[in-house]
């Protein structure tokens, strides 16, 4: 491969340097930020040779280049756009300062609600579980059993501003101790319960009065400006309702950083505490609170009309993949949680979502079946699968937005789903999962059987009429060179019928679709398969050589005797760790045999850092053999065989 060549290919389709703001790579892809994505030329790029694929992620634009290679290539991009080398901390930073104001907001909201994902999901799945088991066994509902899980299923919704206080603590930089104390102060057992605001029943027998009106504490007496009481505060929490705890936070978050500026040191332990909580709740309860609260009633009472709505349904369906592409989807999760949030709610956002995104599945299948190319089919198929599981980048920015036609046949497909979810009533218990794994959390099963059927049929359907594959370019004549005489080399295992990779790490093993990193599930850097680990020693999956332990620990590429090229990588994103957490135990050029130790790696220190372990194996140069075939999953000791590869 001409690296140089390569490289000023990159360079020239991204629009040249000074379209460039910043550069860094991590195993497998350079990590780009530019300046203008309008001149940016994505389909030249792609093309280019040594190129396996291209997304844009976060504000960056990713090229993947592969394990070997990419770190040469970006010795030459950096020569040739003449910029200094960045890490990817500089990388992020410079993509988040190019995002726009809302584009910001958007992805704070989603920084926010994403990690307590596994709550909500937990929750909502056993929500679900109790009220069937009510359903099926009406006895079940008056035992104490019943009881019990039916206090375990609320508790997360209960005390959901708890858990977005201290989510959205940890996004604001603030004190994540202080952001739990206002968010329990919110849902105070001595106010009145956020979900009974409206029940005169309720207000009577909680506050011992007769005229169902919620009584006041007027801090600053009864000094009034028009009809309002200044420092007037109705004795109601805020269960129900998140962004008037998002923004309670942020602006704890804001005294909170003045006042570490502003007070000395020798008092600071006692002071900024105090004065911050007492700020953050004078200002949360006498008007952030009220204030957007009820723009968040009109927020979601727009949103719910709209889904509930068939013709709305349809139009959220269809323009859905489209908030993916500008990576605006994650304001949903907010929207999604409000609903959830409010007194007996229900998800009615969660099947539109998933009638949008099985649909993108679903027409990067039909692009995958009809395609000729090989390239193609090798991103479209597992790109579809992967999307039915929920995570549909591969499918939009790997097949469907860069064709265009598909995406649109599966914006129809995602509208005609949407319709029919509006039109049955569908919801469901949590938010945060869509696809296949929306199951464990619909409340109507066949339903949404049928859902996933209109919306994958009508995307198919249409792509597989309307998509035609371009023909491919006819090379440029030239003059044919002669023929090198044929050389016979032997080699007494490279042609071996069968070749096995061992497992490097005693864990889980999961087929490579379901890695959550876009870049190695979609195969592009090649076919595998994933361990969640349980150990913390990577082995040499293979007799052979290692060909390259990358500086940072946290992934190693070997080369087997019989000539299958393997990277390990440990962890999703660990690059960001820079070494931290991980321990090299061999170099360039060391020979190894199955089970020798390679990389010694913390959990706890990865994990504790927000990062995913699951690690891919990846054969990475797959193109040169014949099939690959993962043949075992589940619970696997290091040094079983796990992969089979037929030349």
């Amino acid at each position: 491969m001409d690296y140089n060549k390569c490289a000023k290919e990159v360079l020239a389709a991204i629009g040249g340097k000074d379209n460039l703001v910043s550069a860094a790579h991590c195993a497998t892809r350079l990590r780009l930020v530019i300046v203008d994505n309008d001149k940016l030329d994505q389909k030249t790029l792609e093309d280019i040779d040594g190129v396996k694929g291209v997304f844009q992620s976060a504000g960056q634009l990713q090229v993947i280049i592969g394990t070997g290679t990419v770190n040469k290539v970006y010795d030459e991009f950096i020569k040739e756009a003449g910029v200094e080398a960045a890490s990817k901390d500089d990388v992020k930073a410079a993509a988040a300062a190019k995002a726009p104001f809302w584009k910001r907001a958007i992805k704070m909201l989603g920084d926010v609600f994403v990690p307590i994902l596994p709550a909500i999901v937990a929750s909502g799945l056993l929500m679900g579980v109790v009220e069937a088991l009510g359903k099926v066994f009406p006895n079940f509902s008056t035992t104490d059993w019943y009881a019990f899980l039916d206090m375990m299923a609320a508790t997360a919704f209960a005390f959901l501003p708890v858990l977005v206080a201290a989510s959205a603590a940890k996004v604001f930089g603030a004190n994540i101790y202080l952001g739990v104390v206002m968010g329990l102060m919110m849902v105070h057992p001595s106010l009145l319960n956020g979900w009974n605001v409206g029940s005169e029943d309720a207000i009577n027998s909680f506050f011992g009065v007769t005229d169902g009106i919620i009584p006041t504490w007027n801090l600053f007496g009864n000094i009034q400006i028009g009809s309002y009481v200044l420092g007037s505060i109705s004795r109601h929490g805020y269960q129900g309702h998140v962004i008037p705890v998002v923004i309670a936070i942020w602006v704890m978050s804001k005294v909170e950083k003045w006042l570490h500026k502003h007070v000395p040191e020798m008092i600071d332990l006692f002071v900024v505490p105090i004065v911050t909580i007492f700020v953050t709740s004078l200002a949360t309860f006498i008007v952030i609170g009220p204030v957007f609260s009820l723009l968040e009633n009109y927020v979601l009472a727009g949103a719910e009309w709209l889904v509930q709505n068939p013709v709305g349904a349809a139009i959220v369906g269809f323009f859905y993949p489209a908030t993916v592409v500008m990576g605006l989807h994650h304001m949903y999760n907010a929207i999604e949680a409000g609903m959830l949030a409010a007194a007996g709610g229900l998800n009615t956002w969660m099947p539109i979502a998933t009638a949008a995104n099985f649909a993108q599945g679903a027409a990067a299948l039909a692009v995958g079946l009809k395609a000729k190319n090989a390239k193609t089919k090798s991103v479209a198929i597992p790109s579809a699968l992967s999307a039915s599981l929920g995570i549909t980048e591969p499918a939009i920015f790997g097949i469907n937005f860069r064709f265009f036609k598909p995406f649109v046949c599966a914006m129809v497909g995602g509208a005609a789903g949407g319709l029919f979810a509006a039109i049955v009533g569908l919801g469901a218990n949590a938010y945060g999962v869509t696809g296949f794994p929306g199951f464990l959390i619909i409340t109507n099963i066949p339903m949404y059987c049928v859902l996933l059927l209109i919306s994958g049929v009508v995307a198919f359907v249409l792509t597989w009429i309307v998509w035609k594959e371009d023909a491919p370019e006819a090379p440029k004549a030239e003059a044919a060179p002669a023929p090198a005489p044929a050389v016979e080399e032997k080699c007494e295992v490279c042609d071996t019928a069968e070749k096995f990779v061992s497992c490097p790490v005693e864990g889980k093993v999961i087929p490579l679709s379901e890695t959550p990193d876009d870049t190695f599930a979609s195969e592009a850097l090649g076919k595998g398969a994933a361990v969640v680990p349980a150990g913390d020693t990577v082995k040499s999956p293979v007799n052979g050589t290692v060909t390259m332990v990358f500086d940072t620990g946290h992934a190693v590429g070997l080369e087997s005797d019989d000539g299958v090229e393997i990277l390990v990588h440990i962890g999703i994103n660990t690059v960001e760790l820079d070494g931290k957490g991980f321990t090299k135990l061999v170099k360039d050029g060391d020979k190894v045999k199955i089970g020798d130790p390679l990389i010694k790696f913390d959990k706890a220190v990865i994990t504790e850092a927000g990062y995913d372990l699951t690690t891919p194996v990846i054969v990475t140069n797959s193109d040169d053999f014949k099939t690959i075939e993962l043949i075992k999953t589940g619970d696997t000791a290091e040094g079983t065989q796990i992969l089979k590869i037929e030349k």
